[in-house]
């Protein structure tokens, strides 16, 4: 496994390291656990692309693009009235 040298701002790196801490990793632990775990834009795009597949096929769901643009437009919308609280 080689090693990689990423700069961050210090408070990142403290933070991350405290979050780490608390579920018994270290930092090199939790970032590699955290890397495993994460979804690329790729990826998220096609398990999207899948699940809209599997919903069409199960009860014919299939928005048209406009529907799923005002749907993320809605999503947002709620999405930032809770980060507003």
């Amino acid at each position: 496994m080689s090693d990689a040298n990423v700069r961050i701002p210090e408070e990142a790196k403290d933070r991350l390291a405290a979050i780490a801490a608390a579920e018994g990793l270290s930092l090199r632990a939790y970032l590699a656990r955290l890397a495993e775990t994460l979804l690329t834009p790729a990826e998220r795009a096609e398990r999207a692309e899948k699940a809209l597949a599997a919903l069409k096929e199960w009860n014919g769901y299939a928005p048209t693009a406009a529907e799923q643009e005002d749907l993320d437009s809605e999503l947002d919308r709620r999405l930032a009235e809770v980060k507003g609280r």
